[in-house]
């Protein structure tokens, strides 16, 4: 079997363009989807999928790890996230169809099915204004849908440091939605890199009150000892990760023996063999996983085979309940969540299917963007407010 050519997909989604690819086969009606979604560089990874070509045109799928080398050894330039992002859309639609040659889902091809659900988090539902009633309202409907954990930035539009009114909104935040969901709703603090050192202590011994289950990359992932310098000094723990394009990086971090909670996200990892691979580094220390997931349907499934066969999963992040409603359309079958709990599918390969009609109703658009530090990026309005500020 030989991989003939990839096909793009751009989807439109309001607040983060969605990249999709085909991978098709020399096998008649065999092929695989990948996703390579990243914020604001879906065309930019979509030209990284067709430039890296000849590293995997004419190469049997099944041969995943020189599939990797090709593109990212021998290219010889390191390109981070947006690379890595175009190396994982390949090689889980090569995964996927792997599943499908071999009839198997992918967790049974990288160790098998461990867990009969995932532990899973509700993200991207504080769709509303910055106020602690607002986050608090909100948060019951989370509570509502059966979710027993979810995850929140409180911060605004914060970078390095908070004035003082902005610390008071942040904490006040928080507490409404503790006081809120009560004491057994698991809540992890979003940090989106944002903080100093100082003021990422400063958060940690204020927020240890309300139990937190973590707090989320109080600092910039380009500096290891700034992140493991917070985890000692606070008594809430710290998980970061989701920005680490290299199995070395998860090494480094793990090797300061200070953050156990790791957040491989597989699409800056290039795929599933590495992050599986950072999963059987942090059992080696004791840690645990929570993979990424922030990006589309295709993510989701995803994680749901990476989570599936690691021992070591603390929970699975999710937004597809959250996200646009015709993302049902999309993808079959939808992601379900009972009881808090994310279902795995036992079909072959990543066991779900694109909706090609679907993909064509939701052109790419320029706004499509998550701006982190602009007021107001948590309404995740995208080219919704983009469109009204243009009839204004």
């Amino acid at each position: 079997m030989k991989i003939t050519r990839a096909t793009t997909y751009i989807v439109g989604n309001p607040w983060k363009n969605w990249l999709f690819v085909r991978l098709d086969t020399d096998q008649d009606g065999l092929y695989g989807v990948g996703e390579g979604t990243i914020n604001g560089f879906a065309r930019t990874v979509e030209a990284a999928v067709h430039e890296l070509a000849p590293r995997y045109e004419g190469i049997d799928p099944f041969q995943i790890e020189t599939i990797l080398q090709r593109m990212t050894r021998d290219m010889y330039t390191e390109g981070g996230q947006i690379h890595m992002n175009a190396v994982a859309a390949i090689e889980v639609a090569c995964w996927d169809i792997i599943g499908k040659a071999t009839g198997r889902p992918i967790y049974d091809l990288i160790g098998g099915r461990y867990h009969e659900s995932l532990p899973t988090y509700a993200n991207g539902w504080y769709t509303g204004p910055r106020s602690p009633e607002a986050f608090a309202e909100r948060a019951a409907k989370v509570v509502a849908r059966g979710y027993k954990a979810m995850k929140f930035d409180p911060f605004g539009a914060a970078w390095r440091t908070m004035d003082l009114e902005n610390r008071h909104l942040s904490i006040a935040i928080i507490r409404a939605v503790r006081e809120e969901v009560g004491p057994d709703v698991h809540l992890m603090i979003e940090g989106h890199s944002r903080f100093s050192v100082g003021e990422a202590v400063w958060i940690g011994e204020r927020i240890a009150e309300f139990e937190p289950t973590w707090f989320e990359e109080p600092t910039a992932h380009q500096m290891v000892a700034s992140t493991a310098e917070v985890a000692r000094k606070i008594a809430v723990p710290v998980a970061t990760g989701e920005s680490y394009s290299s199995i070395h990086q998860h090494a480094e971090m793990l090797a300061t023996n200070a953050v156990h909670i790791l957040q491989p996200e597989p699409g800056a990892m290039g795929g599933i063999w590495r992050t599986r691979q950072v999963a059987t580094m942090a059992d080696a220390h004791y840690a645990v996983i929570a993979p990424h997931n922030a990006q589309g349907p295709i993510s989701t499934a995803t994680c749901v085979q990476i989570g599936a066969a690691s021992p070591n999963l603390l929970t699975q992040e999710l937004f597809d309940e959250f996200n646009v409603d015709w993302e049902r359309e999309l993808v079959q079958p939808h992601a379900e969540v009972i009881d808090g709990r994310l279902q795995i599918p036992d079909k072959p390969g990543l066991g779900v299917e694109l909706n090609w009609q679907e993909i064509e109703k939701h052109p790419y658009q320029v706004s499509n963007f998550l701006p982190l530090f602009s007021p107001g990026w948590e309404r995740r309005e995208g080219n919704t407010a983009a469109k009204a500020n243009a009839k204004a």
